[in-house]
């Protein structure tokens, strides 16, 4: 007998409709899986096998059994097919009546071997699929419930095994199922790291509330010890609520990634992601044989930082081009090709030299000149191209560091960051992007109108400096979030000055 039951694959951030079709017939006792499946779904058939027998059915050994996961020109991965293969084996062996199926709904999940279900990953795209496609109906392992709750109005019926499915679909005992009406987003009130217990640093903050209220990017150079660091790890504190849109795209990656815990229903807090100078490309930008999210996809609408910028293998820095660019990565492979999201906020920290003190006016440096400059062309210039916010970070004297003094706190800051970030929000409204970084050539024409003084302002500095046309845009659109820091509509002298200012790379001369 043949049955059908319909489940999903991920490909990238997205999921296809899957039919899993199952053929039990007379013939050689065997079970095969076709339809490009990986080793994880291949051993599915050991687990598919011993679950069935422990949740009180009969394993049909006897017999041939063929499972086609349709369309078979895609590559599927996972264990989230076992819960329709073990349906469809039951459906084909008549053990369960097709009449008891649903007519429209989707089934996944990871099977143990005693019948229960486990925490699956990337399913909350297969959710969101489901409503698109308007399949009312998902049923999936009950640690899943919480991530899928995100989509509203479908019916999801949390599984606890696979003896309780069939419990359900015979009517011994109906599992009632839940119909979300959305998540309310609750913004987090304390942060281990707060700009008020930073000492001085007070170029530093204000670069830091520029980069968090439109989106920028921003290199530290400064000596040991002088609070690079401490302030990137601060800047999560200091940046908006994320919107729902965030929201649903942030959760969407971690749940594909598999770093969705079954507590947690959806990333609340913008990501702060800082990995290890070790890291490879492929870890950073994603990839691998099934491709999987990055780093920077992870960072997506959070901050990504990289201290010891230098320290990076050159291949993995400049593997930051596409993404710094585009706020997207491609990945393509021999069978296919995914696009991960990786809109992030680029914090890099440096030294600015070897041993660190170039510049230091009471520790002597101990670099030679060939040195320095070999350390400084570990970063190309069109990384440093990319980056829109230069500065330096000096170290703090000890009466700042011994003060009792409290300094501005992040969620004052907040505040004007917000304030700004809803302006943003309100002149996009119409156009699919969020922040001023993100504003494209023709956009900028448009969004960051200036006088002729101001002009005049920016055409000296891209003269005297050398800088490029991508310089040129960027410093527009940091002076357009400077203004909105302000409240001011149109982009004054003072804004472009103070642009250009963080625009000039610091330490550049040796």
């Amino acid at each position: 007998m043949l049955a059908k039951i319909l489940s999903s694959v991920n490909i990238g951030l997205n999921s296809e409709l899957t039919e899993v079709e199952t053929d039990i017939s007379r013939g050689f006792p065997c079970f095969n899986i076709v339809g490009l499946p990986d080793k994880a779904v291949e051993e599915a058939k050991e687990r598919v096998r011993s679950a069935i027998e422990n949740s009180g059915f009969k394993f049909p050994g006897n017999k041939r059994i063929v499972v086609n996961l349709a369309p078979a020109n895609i590559k599927k991965e996972g264990s989230i097919y076992d819960l329709p293969i073990a349906l469809a084996i039951l459906v084909a062996s008549e053990q369960l009546s097709t009449d008891l199926l649903p007519r429209s709904a989707i089934f996944v999940g990871e099977l143990a071997l005693n019948g229960n279900l486990r925490h699956s990953r990337g399913i909350l795209p297969m959710a969101i699929l489901a409503k698109q496609i308007k399949i009312n109906e998902i049923y999936l392992p009950e640690d899943n419930l919480n991530e899928a709750k995100l989509i509203c109005g479908l019916k999801i019926y949390p599984l606890k095994s696979l003896s309780a499915l069939i419990s359900h679909l015979t009517g011994q005992k109906i599992i009632k199922p839940i119909v979300s009406q959305g998540v309310k987003i609750k913004p987090k009130s304390e942060y281990e790291f707060d700009m008020a217990f930073i000492r001085g640093q007070q170029n530093a903050k204000r670069a830091m509330e520029i980069v968090a209220a439109g989106g920028h990017n921003l290199l530290m150079m400064g000596q040991p010890g002088s609070g690079k660091t401490l302030l990137a790890r601060a800047l999560p504190s200091i940046l908006p609520i994320m919107t729902e849109e965030e929201v649903l795209e942030v959760t969407k990656i971690y749940s594909v990634a598999g770093l969705l815990r079954p507590e947690q229903s959806f990333i609340s807090e913008r990501p702060f992601r800082s990995p290890h100078h070790t890291i490879s490309d492929v870890a950073l930008v994603g990839g691998g044989q099934y491709p999987r999210p990055g780093e920077v996809s992870l960072a997506h609408r959070g901050v990504l930082f990289l201290d010891e910028f230098p320290e990076f293998s050159r291949h993995v820095i400049e593997s930051l081009r596409q993404p710094l660019e585009d706020g997207i990565i491609n990945i393509s492979r021999a069978r296919n090709s995914v696009t991960f999201p990786a809109k992030f906020i680029l914090v890099a920290a440096q030294n600015p030299c070897p041993c660190g003190y170039y510049g230091d006016p009471e520790i002597p440096c101990t670099c030679t000149p060939s040195q320095i400059v070999k350390y400084r062309q570990k970063i190309s210039g069109p990384i440093l191209d990319r980056i829109d916010l230069h500065i330096d970070v000096p170290r703090v004297k000890f009466e700042k560091l011994s003060s009792d003094e409290k300094a501005e706190s992040s969620a004052s800051i907040r505040e004007r960051v917000q304030r700004a970030r809803n302006i943003q929000l309100k002149r996009y409204k119409e156009l699919d992007i969020l922040t001023n970084s993100e504003l494209s050539t023709r956009q900028i024409k448009v969004f960051c109108k200036i006088d002729n003084s101001s002009l005049e302002l920016i055409r000296n500095a891209v003269d005297k400096y050398h800088l490029s046309a991508r310089s040129y845009h960027r410093i527009l659109k940091v002076a357009r979030t400077i203004a909105d820091l302000e409240g001011s509509e149109n982009i004054l002298q003072k804004h472009i000055g103070e642009a250009i200012k963080y625009r000039v790379k610091v330490g550049e001369e040796i």
